[in-house]
């Protein structure tokens, strides 16, 4: 089977807080391109950005504004060969549309877990509300035009979440290590981190998307077939 993933467009409302930084119909030919080229389409979560509105705690809203303001891209994800998983920008999916917070599949003898990753960040886990006012406070930083600040608060936060492009010292890829051998699966692939990354870790392998917002286009290419797992970035 051929896979594509694709992960943390954090399409918004527009206005400064909006981090996807695509024109639609630009970003609508990136996904022309995945719908020629592979059977399936993973979205790996934080497709939508739904913790940055004016007002905080309302993402069902939120996740409605952002489709009505990225209509033909929402169409678009609808189709059969798309499949959601959510993140922790875009939870509220979850229970607007079912999607689920993990996919696992089996294909050609391999198999593979797809997960955001924000089950690995314990302040979400624990502290939800205070994570999301967080992103909520720095979606305010960024109308206010304060770049270099919010810059900051997302390095802070990268550092607290222990990752790291070295595999035998990431949390993370520990972390994601660990729920691939719970589901006894052959590959793990996540979003989250929004750094595009291929690593094995013995008989496993581990997976990251990176980012598809503030004007970054990465996805993931898997052929199960083949064996052919491909980390592609343009940044």
């Amino acid at each position: 089977m051929e896979i594509a993933v694709i992960s943390d467009l954090h399409l918004g409302t527009g206005g400064a807080a909006d981090g996807f930084g695509h024109s639609d119909s630009e970003f609508l030919k990136f996904l022309d391109f995945l719908e020629r080229n592979f059977e399936r389409v993973v979205l790996l979560g934080d497709v939508w950005e739904t913790l940055t509105g004016h007002w905080p705690f309302d993402p069902a809203a939120e996740l409605y504004a952002a489709r009505e303001c990225h209509p033909e891209i929402a169409r678009r994800f609808e189709r059969e060969r798309y499949v959601y998983v959510h993140g922790n920008h875009d939870l509220v999916a979850g229970a607007v549309d079912g999607a689920p917070d993990e996919f696992v599949i089996q294909a050609d003898g391999m198999r593979l877990l797809f997960t955001h990753g924000h089950q690995n960040d314990s302040l979400i886990q624990w502290r939800r509300w205070l994570s999301e006012l967080g992103v909520w406070l720095g979606g305010w930083i960024r109308r206010l035009g304060l770049a270099a600040v919010y810059r900051l608060f997302a390095k802070l936060d990268e550092g607290r979440g222990g990752v790291s492009l070295d595999g035998g010292r990431c949390e993370f890829q520990r972390w994601a290590m660990g729920a691939a051998a719970y589901r006894d699966a052959d590959i793990v692939v996540t979003g989250h981190t929004h750094l595009p990354t291929s690593e094995e870790h013995g008989a496993r392998l581990f997976l990251n998307s990176g980012t598809c917002s503030e004007r970054k286009i990465s996805f993931l290419s898997l052929d199960t077939r083949r064996g052919c797992y491909g980390v592609h970035a343009s940044y």
